[in-house]
């Protein structure tokens, strides 16, 4: 059409419409925090490059990072004190676009965060547990020159189908066949809906948690609808123990 070598557009009389897209965590998909454990431990026991992806997939569960924005990590983006709660500031993303799709020829692109503008960042708490898994790494890998700080074994950047390999393999030794029939875990990806969502279940404040996970208020409630049920049961338990504790006051000062 847009060379003009027709007249009309062909397509102009079809009548198709898109089919739904299932756009909410499947619950039964999303690992809780014991599985969460027995898989990275199992990544950490493969041999090869499993013990240098170990705190890779754990910044996408204990961050809820994505997995471009873990290949991008670097150095200088990371707080980790020897003791409590680190901190990342998140710049941006490496994506797989492959060399016809980039200005250089290069296979990877690097790109700001999602939905986000150029020079944006996103400022992340991270928990004691993976404060110790990112200095391990680091102490035991050191970085890239640039200061990534996972690359595969010739210093590039971490392989989609490499890390995908390792994670089929670390889910067939932790796995029982219950939870393989479930289909538990079957993706990196659902690292990230797992830390989210045990984020939600721990009662934290949705906005908070779109905020961490780079999303807008409106996804958080779209894609995890059943995980802000459990939230929400969280809250009224919360609200039911106050309210107690002052009814018990009030009763007091009758008594005096």
């Amino acid at each position: 059409m847009e060379r003009g070598y027709f007249t009309q557009n062909p397509l102009s009389g079809l009548r198709w419409s898109a089919p739904e897209v299932a756009d909410k965590v499947d619950p039964d998909c999303v690992p809780n925090p014991a599985q969460v454990g027995r898989l990275l431990a199992a990544v950490r026991a493969l041999p090869g490059r499993g013990p240098h992806l170990y705190a890779f997939f754990g910044c996408m569960y204990y961050a809820a990072m994505r997995p471009a924005e873990a290949i991008h990590l670097q150095k200088p983006q990371c707080r980790l004190p020897t003791t409590g709660w680190g901190l990342l500031n998140l710049k941006g993303g490496v994506v797989t676009a492959g060399k016809e799709w980039t200005n250089d020829g290069a296979v990877h692109e690097v790109h700001s965060l999602k939905r986000r503008a150029a020079k944006a960042t996103r400022p992340v708490p991270i928990p004691p547990v993976l404060v110790r898994m990112l200095r391990e790494h680091i102490e035991s890998f050191g970085v890239a020159p640039d200061g990534r700080l996972f690359r595969n074994g010739a210093g590039n950047y971490v392989d989609t189908s490499a890390y995908n390999i390792t994670w089929g393999r670390a889910r067939e030794a932790a796995l029982t066949l219950d939870e393989h029939a479930l289909e538990l875990a079957k993706r990196p990806y659902d690292l990230r809906h797992a830390g989210i969502s045990f984020w939600l279940a721990s009662g934290v404040d949705p906005a908070e948690c779109a905020r961490r996970a780079g999303q807008s208020i409106q996804v958080l409630f779209r894609y995890y609808a059943k995980f802000l049920a459990e939230a929400r049961n969280h809250a009224n338990s919360l609200i039911e123990g106050s309210m107690r504790r002052w009814e018990g006051q009030d009763r007091s000062a009758e008594d005096t």
